[in-house]
């Protein structure tokens, strides 16, 4: 509850039916840009992996899995976090070769999240992850795999305006690219939130570049699994949010890691084990393909395009019962 935001005289611009049919609206024209801007094919992916695969998101490696047994396969499932070292291993599986891609719609549990405007125990967002060349594992090659992913969101915005008029607002097509360096020498008296609202606030449409490791300050701008994105080559895209007139991530996504940067970065964390599973060992054997890949939040996309204050208003979730008589007293009404 501590960061609960009540804007003051908040009114959500639709109604809890438009709301619906907004959402809708926004996911089916949202993919069709994706999709077209980065070749991808849409395919099934698993809700439950096996706890001892490797494969699950270990997020900043200290939150808990939604866990159980099974009444006839042997073996731990785990409900997964995200699907960032899945979409590699299917890549490989299927033979998607370079410029090539997939996307899924992916619905995860995690039960550690701090619940709040934005963060919702149940998180649900377009996974994609795209085959490329070693030569394209470069800075140039991640800004314009951004851009298109920034230019594909307000492009859907604009259409979203066109046929909800009550929805205003502009969004800045333009993103402007730091480093999370770069980000803390401009403002080193501000913690990573408030640098981000800062800069975002100024340019509107931000990428902040080079997170997991640690910062002159020595601090992290933010925590990142070791074993999917290289800290290089990664990065968060932030749009100005103006219901909470504060950044809004939309996506976080980068280059994947090769037997290098693995190797490095597990050794950074301590968690050279994890060498042992069949994912790490095939990176290490230059057997997955290169790939460059991320997750683009659906509820937050949408909460983002209606203006909302709360991700409860365009996704059901649960909440503890003080947030929600909080919300309600300020008009803010979660589905």
């Amino acid at each position: 509850m501590k960061n609960l935001i009540i804007p003051e005289n908040y009114s959500s611009p639709l109604t809890l039916r438009e709301t619906q049919s907004a959402v809708k609206y926004i996911k089916d024209t949202f993919q069709k840009k994706l999709i077209a801007g980065l070749n991808l094919d849409r395919i099934t992916a698993p809700l439950i992996v096996f706890s001892d695969s490797g494969i699950n998101d270990d997020l900043n490696g200290v939150e808990r899995k939604v866990s159980f047994s099974m009444k006839e396969i042997d073996g731990t499932a785990e409900v997964v976090q995200s699907l960032a070292k899945w979409k590699r291993m299917a890549l490989h599986r299927y033979g998607y070769q370079n410029g090539e891609g997939i996307y899924t719609d992916m619905n995860a549990l995690r039960r550690d999240d701090d619940v709040d405007n934005t963060h919702s125990i149940f998180v649900d967002q377009w996974d994609w992850e795209r085959v490329l060349t070693r030569e394209d594992r470069n800075t140039d090659f991640l800004k314009k795999t951004v851009e298109t992913i920034a230019h594909a969101v307000v492009d859907t915005f604009y259409e979203v305006k066109a046929k909800y008029p009550k929805i205003q607002g502009d969004f800045n097509r333009d993103v402007f690219f730091i480093t999370s360096q770069e980000l803390e020498d401009m403002y080193p008296d501000m913690t990573s939130k408030e640098r981000e609202n800062a800069i975002t606030k100024e340019h509107g449409t931000v990428f902040i570049s080079q997170i997991g490791s640690v910062l002159k300050s020595g601090k992290k701008h933010d925590g990142r699994a070791p074993d999917y994105d290289d800290w290089s080559l990664n990065g968060d895209l932030f749009f100005w949010h103006n219901a909470l007139n504060a950044s809004l991530e939309i996506s976080s996504m980068g280059i994947r890691v090769d037997a290098q940067s693995l190797m490095k970065q597990l050794e950074i964390c301590d968690a050279t084990e994890r060498t042992k599973f069949e994912y790490h060992k095939m990176i290490l054997n230059d057997e997955l393909p290169l790939t460059i890949g991320g997750g683009i939040g659906q509820s937050r996309l949408c909460m983002l395009m209606l203006d909302k204050a709360h991700i409860g208003e365009v996704q059901v979730s649960l909440w503890p019962a003080d947030m929600v008589e909080k919300c309600r007293e300020g008009n803010i009404i979660l589905l």
